[in-house]
């Protein structure tokens, strides 16, 4: 593609990049972006694979129920791309490593499942000037945008859902998730982080 040439593709074998959640939205995502080259994919996920996750999470099979998700990933990655390295976070990001994984990473993807997290994510990513592409399914439904506090007229998480309000945390195990629907959200959440990551286009 003459938008991403050798000089897009060495971008992205230089760039890393932090994906927080390896469930529904973050299996499409680490996929793609192993694939894509990325040279450094940092998985951060504290969950271990269950039986309710199948029917979305592409990446675990029944084998790998009761396995740590960030451990299961990183195999199949490294397996499907040798040439990348992959970092295994194997916890919840909160208030005490947010920062110190963070600020490692060049792009971060959101792919978690409640508001608390994710603007823990947000104010961390906005201190350290690090983009981030946010996304988000229930039912049949999906959000997503990329927030670049490194551009002065650039929004950020909380300019949208204020922390001061009080949101319903709901869950896809409790509300239900057209399967289908985290591929197409994860999918476009790849799409726009080698968007910013090799600088082509117009993210959203």
């Amino acid at each position: 593609l003459p938008e991403l040439k050798m000089g897009g593709q060495e971008k992205l074998k230089s760039a890393r990049v932090l994906v927080i959640g390896a469930g529904g939205l973050g299996c499409p995502v680490l996929s793609y972006l192993a694939a894509a080259g990325v040279g450094t994919l940092g998985v951060c996920d504290g969950d271990l694979v269950d039986v309710s996750n199948l029917h979305r999470q592409v990446l675990y099979q029944f084998a790998d129920i009761d396995k740590y998700k960030a451990d299961t990933a990183a195999e199949y990655l490294r397996a499907s791309n040798p040439f990348i390295e992959v970092m295994i976070h194997r916890e919840h990001i909160d208030c005490e490593n947010a920062e110190r994984l963070i600020k490692d990473y060049d792009l971060v993807l959101d792919c978690t499942d409640n508001f608390s997290t994710r603007h823990l994510i947000n104010a961390s990513c906005v201190k350290h000037l690090t983009p981030l592409v946010s996304g988000s399914a229930l039912r049949f439904d999906g959000q997503i945008s990329v927030f670049d506090p490194r551009k002065p007229a650039s929004p950020c998480y909380a300019c949208i859902f204020s922390p001061e309000e009080s949101f319903e945390e709901v869950s896809c195990a409790s509300m239900g998730i057209f399967s289908p629907l985290v591929g197409i959200i994860g999918a476009m959440q790849a799409a726009q982080a080698l968007q910013v990551l090799i600088g082509f286009g117009e993210p959203l």
